[in-house]
């Protein structure tokens, strides 16, 4: 297999822990009442994500996000082709997960939270959304420069990453279901039917990530 061959393979799979666990931790928190809790959720994301950036990131650079690799095409960072690919990848993976949650999980549970998709609040506006998606998303891809590509970086893994999306929902879960990555939404939105506001999720982390990423590469990175 070729090496965007494993890439492809790498994204799928840390596309799919990130969304199987993900949303898997908001339908558990429905099957039990309550028991996983805002912190419970934003640790489960965290966590695997964590995992799966120190496990494959070798592989691929763990992406597991299209808004990510998108950063990375808009910066030249990688090539057109091998971009497209990351990100049908990562949609895969992510639909594969809705799809196993779907299977596991019976429908009077899952329907109650969409199948664990990311969704608006009470009151909160599709503008108000993209601009919450807009900062969290900023801040993640910030953290994925800083700790990933950046020559200076610390030798954290993945967990700086993890660890900032954990953050980002416990501020954002309750607003936006802090997505900040399409294939987050796509997958367990294509599996359980909820695309209500759906290009919140696309328009928001896509504006998030190519900021971050054209700030910390022409301004923050250290040129030669």
């Amino acid at each position: 297999m070729s090496q965007t061959g494993r890439a492809c393979v790498a994204e799928a799979i840390g596309t799919f822990g990130l969304c199987f666990i993900g949303a898997g931790s908001i339908i558990l928190d429905a099957k039990i009442g309550g028991g996983v809790g805002l912190i419970g959720i934003a640790l489960a994301h965290g966590v695997i994500l964590s995992i799966m950036i120190s496990a494959l990131g070798g592989v691929s650079g763990g992406h597991f996000n299209p808004a990510v690799t998108i950063g990375f095409l808009v910066t030249k960072k990688q090539e057109v082709g091998e971009g497209i690919s990351y990100i049908v990848s990562q949609l895969v993976g992510g639909t594969v997960a809705g799809l196993l949650l779907r299977a596991i999980y019976a429908p009077e549970v899952w329907q109650k939270v969409h199948l664990g998709t990311p969704m608006l609040g009470e009151g909160v506006s599709v503008g108000t959304g993209i601009l919450v998606e807009i900062v969290l998303t900023f801040f993640l891809v910030t953290a994925i420069w800083g700790t990933a590509v950046d020559d200076r970086k610390p030798d954290i893994g993945g967990f700086g990453i993890g660890l900032t999306l954990t953050a980002d929902i416990l501020m954002g879960g309750p607003l936006t279901g802090a997505s900040m990555n399409p294939a987050r939404t796509f997958g367990p939105a294509l599996a359980g039917g909820g695309f209500d506001s759906h290009l919140v999720y696309w328009i928001g982390p896509i504006i998030g990530a190519v900021i971050a990423a054209v700030l910390y590469n022409n301004i923050l990175i250290k040129k030669d």
